[in-house]
């Protein structure tokens, strides 16, 4: 062999079956199984089960010469895969080894044998023995015979997932029951819509969104770069479409596209992963098949060591191990415990139970009308513009299916079926549409009975009952079911039945390879839709029997109208009887109103029976809110839809922090769920309000453009007035007179902005400019450059028409004053001029928190002295927060005569609530605040401060009323008489001080290092104090000791009576207090109802948690839940009392209602022996182990009796949202 080429020696043989054999000699392969629909829900890839395995093809009977106009039509307008038999043996000839295989043209326009598109090669090297060019191995720079044997085992990796791959994208099906042709995905891809989630980190809120450009973006965009992302969207949005083309950019490097700097790139589909914990054996089973060369601890090797790898893990809403009781390598991944360094796309319809906090989030929110017309034009009509605006107008005359027809997946059925039924008929209901299409599907299938050489399918269309019993089944429960094996679904449903619904496309197979690589066939809906639709007619079906009381509650229980839309609209437009029911049970689930409308809609059959309640909803204010369901907002949208298509007036429309932009184009508001209101033009008022200030954070806030605002005012035809609230919204400074239509002056609406600090702006359409309405404005500045322009704007425009500003507030961008150019200068650069009418400045700086390491804003005296006389009239000045250092003092000498006269009150005011307000007489600060409080926080520079403070108010012998050391107290110093922090610094000025608060952590989670306090500690501190009345010690970490000796405490002491107390955590309900008398700490319950008792692993913590237990079980106060957190040891043989690891033991508390064992590992004896004891405690309702392990199943005989005839539950939460009830009959977990 030459050295110009290596032999991958990827053979087929043995893998075409018999049933393929027959389309050797044709010409032309035509596949009826198999097809990847063109969007995720219908995907079926038969071949799925294995590397190189062709996929058995079956006769069908769709096989053969297409008839029909419908299918003739769409085989000219879409482009067509001529398949090439396969060729077992055959060798291809290839280019020499000096080619450039990135750049060949055979490459790039998909003609050659490498890297060639398979719309042109007949679906790629599926079926074929490759061969790959030296070339394509430059980077090791090495021909096949000088690599190592793992550079070579990672191009047998690599060229077995493009076969793989080739596979899958090249069998896209457009249409259910056209089986004839497959295309490539490239050739019928259309993009949707992509957003993603601007959020620094991750949440799983509700916004905000921006737009991405492409899918490309989803591996390329800069904004989203992690290495974990997550694309979301519901059923037909095209998830799994946009992995294929991904797939297909990678296999043949297209130009432009990211994937081509992509070394290896994984796609697994998470439906087939069941019982598979190893992702590298996944990869192995399910992609590589039975290639004997590349094995699992390989690909570990090959993905570790790859310089670009992405891993693409498609459809975890269908992942059967998602709720594992064992960890997975999928969960690994998520917790980015696994392939921390490799970018893992997970496509998804809702979002997994944990999230690291680096995830990116991108949704797909379906088809707007550019890609409509882009799929129109590329996959049905070609450049028939009549035969477009045909289609078009057959949607705007349905405005019921607007919301449908956003899924990709139904909008393709819905233009195929419109154009080529000319009697496409206008439908009044989603059931009507669905009825017609379904009715389509099965004439199509009856016209291709009458061929020559065909089946003949004789099953009635509307003889389905079986069918919608299996489909109610499946969504009814809470886990619902998405696939079943063909054999099961054959033996429910009959085989002449499963064989005519497999010919409609209403049933996709696919071949599943297991864990063992044995092959079988499973079964599942094209869409989800199919599956409401029958599962509707059986929900019809129960509540029409007669003499049935049946409960809708029960009924519905698992059936959430926010995911199952669909099954209550269609089952209410299938009976109206039914779907009377149906909406009184609605009209008792809270904020259903706007849907029950819907399901009105679907049961009258018309608009005209729903139009007096569409009217009732539209005379009063509409509101869709950020925290709505989607199906609450799409209700909304959908009935505005219809009032505007019945030219019902909106009275008021509010828009209540869900706005997200007006997007231009396609003339439509875009909310931040996604959904779109295309069509507002009989709304009156639009109130669009954003979040208030302290909710915004560093967003850089929603940008409304010139054109977006013109836009919108054109689009909403009725409008008479728009307000937008909140400080969400940057609104263009003006609108130049040229770009105002003169229709929209003459409408003359009202555009008012109204912010959060009472500035109302409202626009003049004469000149385009905003103008203030409050008579005495007050401004606020914050950090955001494009509100500062705003600010210094109209600052500029109040100064030159000398109107007074009431208040000026510099929230936290406050840098300098520039002394010689007599101006405020912002963190940002910008400078404020126009002050000499601000009557009142307030500048305000970040708290102590969020200060870190600052070492604060420091203004000089000359700075102070120049803003007082730069503010002409200014009357009050106030610097707030601990990011400012004023000057100690301002000499007498520096404060010019006007400056004494003006008086003007300056205050500066931390926020410990210390008050100083300058003295002009002579220039000195005075703390107004009489006995001052003082709270001294974790950070050094807050804590030196404070210490500075507290040292001046010793020395001035200024009591202060109270000191409270926020989590930063470390020991008292008995040698040195001080308190020493945290932070190493010490609190030594104490004599003054009359209440000492010394807080600490609460709660569970990981306590600090535990501070114990002394019996020498404690004296000293109270000695040293000597004006203290009250000490107070509230905190985990603290532990103190359990008793002071009498003998040990000074009589000077017990004659002052210090209140000494400790409480541990306030939801336990007790306070610990010192008795001078015995040094015995009395114990006060300060509960009202029920507390909770937390016991960690410390032993002072124990000894003090058993103190605790035995003071509220001899009040008998209920004890709502124990939790003995790594603190259990055992049960005593008599199951009477409760071991914990410090020896001490809790006997049976009569009173507890709960109890919580956590992270603690319990085997089968001590589990019983914990049993036993929950049995004794006479009032508890549930035994709950957390984060233990646990033994997998009892022995149902061994289960005390009385547990379950009191109604004890008995829990196990192994991991978060993971949740399982003990079955006291089998001895088993069950989900919970």
């Amino acid at each position: 062999m030459s050295p110009s080429y290596f032999d991958v020696s990827i053979s087929t043989e043995g893998y075409l079956d018999s049933d393929f054999s027959q389309y050797q000699g044709a010409g032309n392969y035509q596949s009826t199984s198999g097809a990847t629909p063109v969007a995720d829900v219908g995907v079926d890839n038969r071949a799925s089960g294995g590397g190189f395995r062709a996929p058995p093809v079956r006769a069908h009977p769709d096989i053969g010469s297409p008839s029909g106009s419908w299918t003739a039509e769409l085989q000219s307008s879409l482009p067509q895969v001529e398949r090439q038999p396969a060729s077992v043996g055959r060798r291809r000839e290839l280019p020499h080894q000096g080619d450039d295989v990135g750049n060949s043209p055979t490459e790039v326009d998909g003609t050659g044998p490498v890297g060639a598109s398979s719309s042109e090669t007949g679906g790629g090297s599926s079926y074929q023995h490759e061969r790959l060019k030296t070339s394509e191995m430059t980077s090791l720079g090495k021909p096949l015979h000088r690599l190592t044997e793992k550079q070579k085992k990672k191009l047998y990796f690599i060229d077995a997932l493009k076969e793989r791959y080739r596979v899958d994208y090249d069998r896209v099906q457009p249409i259910p029951y056209i089986k004839d042709r497959l295309y490539c995905v490239d050739k019928v891809y259309v993009e949707g819509g992509f957003e993603f989630m601007t959020t620094d980190q991750v949440t799983r809120g509700s916004g905000p969104w921006e737009r991405l450009g492409s899918y490309t973006s989803v591996i390329s965009d800069q904004r989203i770069q992690s290495v974990r992302r997550i694309i979301e969207g519901e059923p037909g949005y095209g998830k799994t479409t946009v992995t294929l083309q991904l797939a297909y950019d990678w296999c043949n490097r297209v130009e432009g596209s990211p994937m081509r700097d992509v070394e290896v790139l994984i796609i697994l589909r998470m439906r087939q992963l069941s019982g598979i914990r190893s992702i590298h054996r996944a990869i192995e089973v399910y992609l590589l098949g039975s290639d004997p060369r590349v094995r699992e601890a390989d690909i570990a090797a090959i993905i570790r060591e790859s310089l670009s790898a992405v891993v693409i893990l498609d459809g975890y809403d269908e992942y059967p191990d998602q709720h594992s009781k064992r960890e997975t390598d999928i969960q690994r991944i998520l917790k980015l415990d696994l392939f921390a360094n490799t970018p893992v796309i997970l496509t998804t319809r809702y979002l997994p139970d944990y999230l690291a906090p680096v995830t990116k989030r991108v949704r797909l929110t379906g088809f707007d009308e550019i890609a409509r017309d882009e799929y129109i034009r590329k996959a049905v009509v070609g450049e028939d513009k009549i035969a477009l605006s045909n289609i078009k107008a057959k949607l705007k005359e349905n405005p019921v299916l607007e919301d449908l027809c956003q899924v990709p997946l139904v909008f393709v059925m819905f233009a195929h079926i419109a154009h080529e039924n000319q009697d496409f008929q206008n439908f009044k209901s989603v059931t009507e549409f669905f009825q017609y299409m379904i009715r389509c599907f099965h004439e199509h299938l009856k016209n291709k009975s009458k061929e020559l050489n065909t089946v003949r399918y004789s099953i009635d269309e509307n003889d389905h009952a079986a069918l919608d019993k299996l489909a109610f089944l499946a969504i009814s429960q809470e886990n619902q079911q998405i696939t079943w094996s063909r054999e099961g679904m054959c033996k429910q449903l009959g085989q002449d039945f499963y064989k005519t619904y497999l010919a409609l496309g209403i049933f996709v197979e696919e071949d599943v390879v297991s864990y063992d690589s044995s092959s079988k066939v499973e079964v599942r809906f094209y869409h989800k839709l199919f599956c409401e639709w029958y599962a509707a007619h059986h929900i019809v079906y129960i509540l029409s029997q007669p003499g049935q009381n049946v409960s809708l509650d029960e009924l519905f229980r698992h059936m959430k109208p926010e995911d199952l839309q669909y099954v209550y609209r269609f089952a209410c437009g299938l009976n109206q009887n039914v779907g009377g029911s149906i909406i009184q049970y609605l009209r008792e689930q809270q904020g259903s109103y706007r849907f029950r409308l819907l399901c009105l809609l679907e049961q009258s059959g018309n608009v005209e029976g729903i139009l007096d309640h569409v009217r009732n909803l539209c005379s009063q204010t509409v509101n869709i809110k950020e925290g709505d369901s989607r199906m609450l907002q799409r209700s909304t949208v959908q009935l505005l839809d219809i009032a505007a298509g019945q030219g019902i007036l909106v009275s008021s429309l509010h828009l209540d922090q869900c706005f997200s932009k007006y997007d231009v184009t396609n003339a439509c508001i875009v909310l931040k769920s996604g959904h779109r209101l295309t069509n507002p033009k009989t709304v009156e008022v639009l109130r669009v309000s954003g979040r208030i200030r302290e909710t915004v954070g560093d967003s850089k806030g929603i940008e409304v453009t010139r054109e977006e605002l013109l836009g919108l005012f054109q689009t909403c035809g009725a409008l008479k007035e728009i307000w937008f609230e909140g400080r969400d919204f940057l609104l263009p400074h003006s609108v130049p007179t040229e770009m105002i239509p003169p229709t929209l002056k003459t409408r003359n609406i009202m555009v008012s902005y109204e912010d959060r600090r009472g500035m109302i702006h409202q626009l003049n359409w004469d000149d385009g400019h905003w103008q203030t309405t409050t008579s005495e404005p007050a401004l606020r500045i914050p950090q955001e450059v494009l509100d500062q322009q705003w600010a210094l704007e109209e600052l500029a425009r109040l100064s030159n028409d000398g109107i007074p500003v009431s208040s000026l507030h510099l929230d936290q961008c406050f840098s300098k004053f520039d002394v010689t150019n007599a101006c405020i200068a912002l963190k940002s650069g910008l400078r404020l001029t126009n002050l000499k009418t601000v009557k009142v400045l307030r500048v305000t700086g970040r708290i102590r928190e969020t200060v870190g390491d600052s070492k604060g804003i420091e203004v000089s005296r000359e700075e102070l002295l120049g803003i007082f006389q730069t503010c002409e009239t200014l009357k009050e000045i106030r610097f707030e927060g601990r990011e400012f250092l004023l000057p100690h003092s301002v000499p007498t000498e520096m404060i010019p005569p006007t400056l004494k006269t003006r008086n003007i009150i300056v205050s500066y005011e931390d926020r410990r609530g210390m008050i100083h307000q300058l003295n002009w007489d002579d220039g000195h600060w005075q703390t107004t605040t009489s006995e001052p409080a003082l709270r001294i926080s974790q950070e050094v520079l807050d804590q030196q401060w404070a210490l500075e403070e507290l040292a001046r108010l010793t020395t001035d012998g200024i009591p202060v009323s109270c000191i409270h050391l926020d989590r930063c107290f470390s020991k008292f110093d008995v040698t040195n008489a001080c308190i020493v922090l945290t932070s190493g610094l010490r609190v030594t000025s104490l004599k003054t001080v009359k209440v000492l608060n010394v807080g600490g952590f609460t709660g569970t989670g990981t306590l600090p290092s535990r501070i114990e306090v002394s019996r020498e500690e404690l004296l000293g501190l109270l000695q040293t104090c000597e004006m203290l009345e009250e000490i107070r010690f509230v905190g985990r970490e603290y532990h103190l000791p359990l008793s002071v000796p009498a003998e040990m405490i000074p009589p000077t002491l017990k004659t002052r009576n210090i209140k000494v107390s400790y409480e541990r955590e306030r939801k336990h309900g007790v306070v610990h207090q010192l008795n001078w008398d015995d040094g015995q700490w009395q114990h006060q319950i300060t509960a009202d109802g029920s507390v909770e008792v937390y016991i960690l692993p410390e032993e002072l913590d124990q000894q003090w948690g058993k103190e605790e237990l035995a003071v509220l079980s001899t009040a008998e106060v209920s004890i709502s839940e124990l939790y003995l957190d790594r603190s259990l040891s055992n049960i005593t043989d008599n199951t009477q009392s409760i071991i914990l690891t410090s020896g001490c033991t809790i006997p049976v508390l009569h009173t507890l209602q709960e109890l919580w064992i956590r992270n603690t590992d319990v085997d089968l004896e001590m589990f019983l022996r914990i049993l036993a004891y929950t049995k004794e405690c006479t009032k508890i309702a549930a035994l709950v182990f957390r984060y233990c392990k646990v033994p997998d199943e009892v022995d149902a005989k061994m289960i005390p009796h009385l547990l379950e005839q009191r109604g004890v539950k008995v829990f196990w939460f192994p991991r978060t949202a993971e949740k399982y009830l003990l079955d006291f009959d089998a001895g088993k977990w069950k989900k919970w």
